[in-house]
């Protein structure tokens, strides 16, 4: 009985092609977050460097005909491997729902912003120049076709230190951004002791993370310095009035996330300022007549299960939209 019929160099040949479409095919699952699907959201990374810093990656979800995408800016003990998001969430899905997802990688204690000097004392011998980095990457985001929708800016969110930021870096940047999204950020920096607070903060985060202290000073300034104003949200309300608001904190009640005892302890009352900022920003907001959606859940402390909810609450609240 014939088990094959052909040449053999024909044979050989089929096999060859036959093994890169099953080649093919592989690269292309990897690719894609959902296998098998053929308008799956497919992952990608590319490096920006520039700015006076090193080369940092970012992490991108994409998929053809989306109607927003979204930068993620992570919180203060940041690592420089992947994002926080990525490590803890599934936000990436959003991408196969009409999100496209950009992660940017890094920003230990950095606050996304321009600091003054490189921190002395501190292993990072750079200064950091966040501020020029996210405009050096949407620049190339805008290179990549991701300015999408029919206003063509991009929404910016971020948990805790990346709450701040992300409302900042909007309000100075209007022409390309639309959508401003704080989760647990600390959105009054001028407040009592919040100067002092961010002070401890960046010294225990650089700390904690083997590269020694970070200075406060070096970032904006002494205390009384003009860029802690610039860099408060809510002394920068004005300049975000017409945008697409929203913020978002827990009640510092544990949940169902809450099961590392230990994290959850350290959580709770950094939930609890941030729930006192954000609800300071909500007044602020009425005040001045700007219109700000919120998310304020019963349960939720620090924690990355509870400020992944809340992504997904704003993109079921269709936040995510154009107007």
């Amino acid at each position: 009985m014939l088990l094959c019929t052909g040449r053999p160099r024909t044979i050989r040949r089929r096999q060859r092609f036959i093994a890169f479409l099953l080649t093919l095919a592989g690269i292309t699952g990897v690719a894609s977050l959902t296998s098998g699907s053929a308008d799956a959201a497919s992952f990608g990374r590319f490096y920006v460097s520039g700015c006076g810093m090193p080369t940092t990656p970012v992490d991108t979800w994409t998929r053809w005909g989306n109607y927003k995408t979204v930068i993620a800016l992570d919180g203060l003990r940041a690592t420089s491997d992947v994002s926080g998001w990525r490590h803890e969430t599934n936000i990436a899905r959003l991408a196969n729902s009409g999100v496209n997802v950009v992660e940017p990688v890094g920003g230990l204690a950095s606050f996304y912003t321009d600091w003054e000097r490189a921190s002395p004392g501190n292993k990072i011998k750079y200064r950091y120049r966040w501020t020029c980095r996210l405009n050096t990457i949407v620049r190339e985001l805008d290179a990549r076709g991701l300015a999408v929708g029919p206003w063509g800016k991009y929404a910016i969110m971020g948990i805790s230190m990346g709450g701040n930021a992300a409302m900042i870096y909007g309000a100075y940047h209007r022409a390309r951004i639309s959508h401003v999204y704080s989760m647990s950020g600390y959105l009054n920096l001028s407040a009592p002791t919040m100067r002092e607070a961010v002070r401890l903060a960046l010294a225990d985060a650089g700390i904690s993370a083997g590269v020694g202290p970070f200075d406060a000073d070096a970032m904006w300034g002494p205390p009384w310095a003009e860029r802690w104003s610039k860099n408060d949200a809510l002394v920068q309300l004005p300049r975000m009035r017409g945008m697409k608001i929203r913020v978002a904190a827990g009640s510092a009640t544990w949940g169902s996330y809450n099961v590392d005892a230990v994290a959850s302890v350290k959580g709770t009352p950094l939930e609890a300022i941030s729930l006192a900022q954000t609800r300071a920003f909500e007044v602020a907001a009425a005040l001045q007549g700007i219109r700000v959606s919120t998310d304020f859940p019963n349960i939720g402390t620090h924690q990355w299960g509870y400020w992944q909810d809340m992504v997904w609450r704003a993109k079921n609240a269709k936040w995510f939209h154009d107007r």
